[in-house]
C-alpha cells in the first residue's frame, strides 16, 4: 500500500526532520510540502493526499482552520495526523477523533504506531466515518461562539449601532474615538480608550496596526512595505484611506495575514 502525503509546518527544519523520519517506511510517498495553513488548503485541494501531517500552530491560520476550510469538499477527506506540543487536555481530544498526533519533538516509535494506525483507517475506506469523527475533534477545540459585538456611533444625535463588518477601522484623536465606515466617520458612544475598543473587538479580524488605529483586516484593499520598515495600507473606503503599520507591529500584521 502506497500512501501519499504532504507535510505542512511553518518551520522548514521541522519539515526536513519528518521528510527524514519518513524516509526510514515503504510506501511512505511524500508528494509535496507547505509551509502555512493557506498553502496547505490549496495543496490538499489540488492533489487530494491519503495523509496529512500538520502542525497547529502557525501563523496566521492554524492547522484547525485547514480542516475547517476543506470540511465541505466531497472528494475522500485525507488523514490528518497533528503534529503538536498540546497539553494532555487536548490530546484527550485527538484521541477521540480519527485523526493521529505525534508530540514534538519526533519520536521514531511514536511515528511507526501512527503510521500503522494510518495504513488500517486508510485499508478500512470508511469515508463518512473519518468525517464524523474529524467533526467531533472541531466541536472539541474550537473556541465558544462570543455574543454578538455591537459598536455604539452617534449620529445627528442618535445612537446607532455597528456591525463590526461596516467597520474599516477606528482611529484615537483629540481624546475621542471615530469609527470610519466606507463612507463617515462617527463619533464612537461609550468607549473612551483604544485598548477597551480592541478588547471589545477581540475575536474578530481586527488588528491594532499602530496605538492611535485599529483596522479591519478584511476592509484592507492592498499593502506595500513602506519608509523605514513600515508597511502602506489602503483601506477600502470611497477616500482609499492610507495607514501606516509601525514598524513594531509589522510581524504581527504579516502573522496575522498568514504571510
Amino acid at each position: 500500500m502506497h500512501i501519499r502525503c504532504i507535510i505542512v509546518d511553518d518551520e522548514a527544519p521541522a519539515r526536513d526532520e519528518l521528510r527524514f523520519l519518513l524516509s526510514a517506511y515503504e510506501g511512505i510517498d511524500i508528494i509535496d510540502e507547505a509551509d502555512s495553513a493557506t498553502a496547505a488548503i490549496a495543496k490538499i485541494e489540488e492533489l487530494k493526499p491519503d495523509l496529512v501531517f500538520l502542525d497547529i500552530q502557525m501563523p496566521g491560520r492554524n492547522g484547525f482552520e485547514v480542516i475547517k476550510a476543506l470540511a465541505s469538499e466531497t472528494a475522500p477527506k485525507p488523514h490528518y495526523v497533528f503534529a503538536t506540543a498540546f497539553d494532555n487536555y487536548a490530546i484527550q481530544a485527538f484521541e477521540a477523533s480519527a485523526v493521529d498526533y505525534i508530540l514534538k519533538p519526533l519520536s521514531s516509535r511514536r511515528l511507526a504506531q501512527t503510521l500503522e494506525k494510518v495504513r488500517t483507517l486508510i485499508a478500512q475506506k470508511n469515508n463518512s466515518f473519518i468525517e464524523q469523527q474529524l467533526q467531533v475533534l472541531l466541536d472539541k477545540v474550537s473556541p465558544p461562539v462570543r455574543e454578538l459585538i455591537k459598536i455604539s456611533v452617534e449620529k445627528k444625535g442618535k445612537m446607532r449601532l455597528l456591525s463590526p463588518e461596516e467597520i474599516v477601522f477606528c482611529s484615537y484623536a483629540d481624546n475621542h474615538i471615530l469609527v470610519h465606515t466606507s463612507n463617515e466617520a462617527l463619533p464612537i458612544h461609550g468607549i473612551t480608550t483604544m485598548d477597551k475598543l480592541e478588547e471589545h473587538l477581540a475575536g474578530s479580524s481586527f488588528f491594532r496596526v499602530h496605538r492611535a488605529i485599529l483596522v479591519n483586516l478584511n476592509a484592507i484593499k492592498e499593502f506595500s512595505p513602506w519608509f523605514h520598515g513600515k508597511y502602506n495600507l489602503i483601506m477600502d473606503d470611497r477616500f482609499a484611506t492610507e495607514l501606516a503599520v509601525s514598524r513594531s507591529r509589522v510581524r504581527e500584521f504579516k502573522m496575522k495575514l498568514g504571510l
